[in-house]
């Protein structure tokens, strides 16, 4: 199903109708244990009790039906109200799977390939040479190859985030207006395409702004803005309401919020404002949503690319999707990626078994945001969850802690 050229933009979550929700089933009906999953509950009401953080949701779903969904905690530290099923939430990076989703629709469309070179949409990414630190100065070679759209899905494109390091090139991005909110993505594309490359294309895996240049090539191939193609191509058509690049005044009152200062370092937390739209639509962190709208968008990925009769992409194209990119040639960089991990176009995927500190499938694929958001989808066991908290520093251990503690309710 594609939706029709009327569909209101995502600029803001106005889809007309509100999120249906998924059907909810008894946990032991589903092959979860739920005296697990109330101990799953019972420990994050404890770190809320400890101050770890403010407020958090989480809903488990197996089989293609909710398990278990429960909202804990204050949804601010600096009101009274408590969080809630349907509380607002900067998702950040786990904007990136749903804008690499909208780029394999343009793929399965015929409008462009993984090998493309980006460089054919944005022309600006046609002269980009990559930076090498010698004696502490930076020396500019040539790019032994283009970058490819490939490349920009899977994090292999050379380019970074300039909190990912402190060199020259990062230093770059730091002094740039590479961050602002108020310019347009074509004019972020065309900046991070003024900088040196951090590597040679396909050469590492270094997490970046890729996926906010994915979003301009949607807009390049589209002709419309990123929001308008991502409510046409996924929004609308998995009915995720609540989803968008700012909320509306209406919803002011449902907004999560982070501490004022992190509880563990005591650094000053700031997080942009969901009520205000922005001028860059970031393909790569911008949206704002809800757990039960993103729980629409996992359980379209359950289901190999449909929802309710909507087909948002096809079978094998997900599986190309969800499936190890990295392999072992490519060097990682970075803590993002734990041990037993590679990275498909959009996902994390879990290579092996054991190795890494945590739990889950061979196959499994995930991601999260920065502010302390999560989702990830266990094939093997039918499995996926959503986890959403404002606590950014915190980001790490309650994705660990929530992985731990929902596999230990698959019976």
């Amino acid at each position: 199903m594609t939706a029709t050229a009327t569909a209101p933009a995502a600029s803001q979550a106005t889809i007309a109708a509100p999120t249906p929700p998924l059907p909810e089933a008894r946990p032991e009906t589903l092959g979860l244990s739920r005296l697990r999953l109330q101990a799953m509950s019972d420990a994050f009401k404890r770190e809320i009790d400890r101050g770890t953080i403010p407020g958090a949701t989480v809903l488990v779903a197996r089989r293609g039906q909710v398990g278990w969904f429960e909202a804990l905690g204050k949804q601010s530290p600096a009101a009274a109200a408590p969080m809630t099923r349907d509380s607002i939430f900067r998702i950040f990076s786990m904007t990136k799977p749903i804008v690499s989703v909208a780029i394999m629709a343009l793929l399965e469309d015929g409008h462009l390939l993984l090998s493309d070179p980006v460089a054919k949409f944005i022309p600006e990414f046609a002269s980009q040479q990559v930076g090498i630190v010698k004696a502490g100065k930076l020396e500019l070679v040539p790019s032994t190859r283009p970058m490819t759209v490939q490349d920009l899905l899977r994090h292999t494109s050379g380019l970074t985030y300039e909190h990912q390091g402190d060199g020259p090139v990062h230093k770059l991005y730091q002094d740039s207006r590479v961050r602002s909110r108020k310019i347009s993505n074509a004019e972020h594309a065309a900046l991070v395409a003024s900088f040196p490359l951090v590597c040679q294309p396909g050469a590492e895996f270094n997490y970046s702004r890729s996926t906010d240049i994915l979003g301009r090539i949607v807009e390049v191939v589209s002709g419309k803005s990123l929001g308008t193609f991502l409510t046409e191509r996924v929004l609308a058509p998995l009915q995720m309401a609540e989803t968008g690049f700012s909320t509306s005044e209406a919803n002011a009152g449902r907004l999560a919020e982070p501490f004022a200062a992190d509880p563990w370092t005591g650094d000053k937390v700031a997080l942009f404002n969901m009520l205000e739209q922005p001028v860059m639509e970031s393909g790569g962190g911008g949206l704002v949503s809800t757990t039960m709208d993103y729980a629409r968008f996992c359980l379209m990925l359950r289901n190999g690319g449909t929802l309710d009769g909507a087909r948002i992409i096809g079978r094998k194209t997900l599986e190309l999707m969800a499936s190890d990119h990295l392999g072992p040639q490519v060097q990682t960089n970075g803590t993002l990626l734990s041990p037993g991990h590679g990275f498909g176009l959009g996902f994390a995927v879990r290579r092996e078994a054991g190795i890494a500190p945590f739990p889950g499938s061979v196959g499994n694929y995930f991601w999260s945001g920065i502010a302390g958001t999560f989702f990830w989808i266990d094939p093997k066991e039918d499995l996926f969850a959503v986890f959403m908290s404002q606590g950014p520093g915190q980001r790490d251990y309650t994705r660990t802690l929530v992985r731990d503690l929902v596999y230990a309710a698959v019976e």
